[in-house]
C-alpha cells in the first residue's frame, strides 16, 4: 500500500494562515484541495461535497467582508479566494483530477519519459501508419473508420479507468498495483488524445 504519510510535505508559511487550526500539508509541493475541502484523496470525490464547499468558501473568502482589515489580511484573503477557485475547477474536471491525484501521490511527474507497452505502441504504429497513407490518398470513408477505431480504443481505456479507480477509492485491494495499471492508462490515453486531435485536423 502507498504510504501517503511519507510523501505528505508540511506546507510553506504562505499558508499558515488564521483561518485553519492547522496548517495545510502538500504532496510532492503541491497544494492538497482535498485537505482543503476536508474530504479524503479519491479519484471519485464526493461532487456536491465540493461544491458546498466551494460556495462556503466563496462566501468566507469574499472581498467585501475584509474591505477594513489590513493589506496583509487582504492579501490572505484574496490567495485563498484563488486557492478555493482552483481547487474546484480541478476536483470537478475528470481529466485535470486524475492527473492532479496521480501528481499528489506521486505517482506521475511532469515530463516523465513513461515507456509504454510494446503491444499498445504496435497498435498505434498501425494507425499512425494508417493516417499518414490517408494524407497522401484521403478516403472519407476510410477516415471516419479510423475515428470510430480510436474512439474505440478510447471508450475502453475510459472503461478500465472507471473500473480501477473505483476500485482504488472503496476497496482495500493492493492499491501499489492499481495505480501503476492507472498510470498506465493515463499515458495511454494521453497518445490517444494526440492521435483523436490529428483526426479532427482538415
Amino acid at each position: 500500500m502507498i504510504n501517503i504519510a511519507a510523501n505528505v510535505l508540511i506546507s510553506s508559511v504562505h499558508w499558515r494562515l488564521f483561518y485553519f487550526q492547522e496548517p495545510m500539508t502538500e504532496y510532492k509541493s503541491l497544494p492538497n484541495y482535498f485537505e482543503f475541502y476536508h474530504i479524503p484523496v479519491a479519484f471519485n470525490p464526493d461532487l456536491n461535497a465540493i461544491k458546498l464547499q466551494f460556495y462556503a468558501n466563496s462566501k468566507k473568502y469574499h472581498p467585501d467582508f475584509f474591505a477594513n482589515e489590513s493589506d496583509e489580511k487582504q492579501q490572505e484573503v484574496l490567495e485563498l479566494s484563488t486557492l478555493n477557485n482552483k481547487a474546484y475547477q480541478v476536483l470537478t474536471s475528470p481529466q485535470r483530477r486524475l492527473k492532479y491525484v496521480l501528481e499528489l501521490l506521486g505517482i506521475v511527474e511532469t515530463d516523465e519519459g513513461y515507456k509504454l507497452p510494446q503491444d499498445f505502441l504496435m497498435d498505434m504504429m498501425d494507425i499512425n501508419e494508417a493516417l499518414m497513407d490517408l494524407e497522401f490518398e484521403p478516403d472519407a470513408a476510410k477516415i471516419n473508420q479510423l475515428k470510430e477505431d480510436v474512439a474505440e480504443i478510447a471508450k475502453g481505456l475510459d472503461h478500465e479507468l472507471e473500473h480501477l479507480t473505483q476500485a482504488y477509492d472503496t476497496s482495500n485491494t493492493d492499491k501499489e498495483s492499481v495505480l501503476a495499471t492507472i498510470k498506465d492508462i493515463f499515458y495511454r490515453q494521453k497518445y490517444v488524445a494526440r492521435i483523436q486531435e490529428k483526426l479532427q485536423q482538415p
